[in-house]
């Protein structure tokens, strides 16, 4: 009879045991720490962190330009035909991310195409998508399909990458920037700094033109860009003085 005491007992004893959850599985014990079971390895999570999320030195820039009389003219020593100038101590960046800024009728579009460059471009994404230039209702699938394609230029090592679209405050552009940078890339920005007047006269001579009053909210919102956003040079459009040539 006691020996079938103690057996019970001891029985119970190694059950409740058995119940802790040092392990994350019930009904196992947490091994022993001895010179056969050292300690399992602990990754520096924070150091690991710190280290992925510190950017590259770089050298930032900020270049100005006028609009030309003649906008079919190409312009002379096109910049985007230079190497990527970096700091000796920086690592080079993969390529390129430049990012147009500005309103409708400021010029970004004859910008790229007086540099026989194709952008990745929202109008063009909706004439794909919709059949219609115009379409507005599907915002976030056109951007999202928008940065997925720059992400496969991205992947596929493309020098120079170019976004034409509005980007009209900080947080629309940050995105973009994250990206880019992410994948090892520098990112320049072309800001048009156009008066809204200029805009507006341009938009009504225009064969698709945006809704005044649209163009108006878009101007409330627009934010130059600043090199502390992450971009590496900032290039600022302007119109010649008494010139409001037509540009889109």
């Amino acid at each position: 009879m006691r020996n079938w005491m103690r057996e019970r007992m001891r029985r119970r004893k190694k059950k409740q045991e058995n119940e802790a959850e040092a392990t994350g599985r019930v009904g196992q014990q947490k091994p022993p720490v001895d010179e056969h079971h050292p300690e399992p390895i602990v990754p520096a999570y924070d150091e690991l962190d710190s280290a992925a999320e510190a950017p590259a030195a770089e050298e930032s820039r900020l270049e100005t330009e006028d609009q030309p009389e003649s906008p079919s003219v190409p312009p002379q020593g096109t910049p985007e035909q230079h190497p990527v100038q970096t700091s000796k101590a920086a690592r080079p960046p993969k390529g390129v991310v430049v990012l147009a800024i500005g309103l409708p009728g400021s010029g970004k579009t004859t910008w790229f195409k007086r540099r026989g460059v194709t952008p990745l471009s929202s109008d063009m994404l909706r004439s794909i998508l919709f059949d219609d230039i115009t379409e507005q209702r599907y915002q976030g699938l056109v951007f999202s399909t928008l940065r997925s394609l720059l992400r496969a230029r991205l992947i596929a090592r493309m020098p120079w990458n170019y976004v034409d679209a509005s980007n009209l405050a900080s947080h629309e552009r940050r995105q973009w920037i994250k990206m880019a940078r992410g994948f090892g890339y520098e990112v320049h920005a072309v800001f048009f700094d156009v008066p809204l007047e200029v805009c507006l006269e341009r938009n009504r001579r225009r064969e698709r033109q945006v809704k005044e009053d649209v163009v108006q909210r878009m101007a409330a919102k627009l934010k130059p860009p600043s090199f502390d956003e992450g971009f590496a040079k900032i290039t600022v459009v302007r119109v010649k003085k008494g010139s409001t040539q037509s540009q889109e």
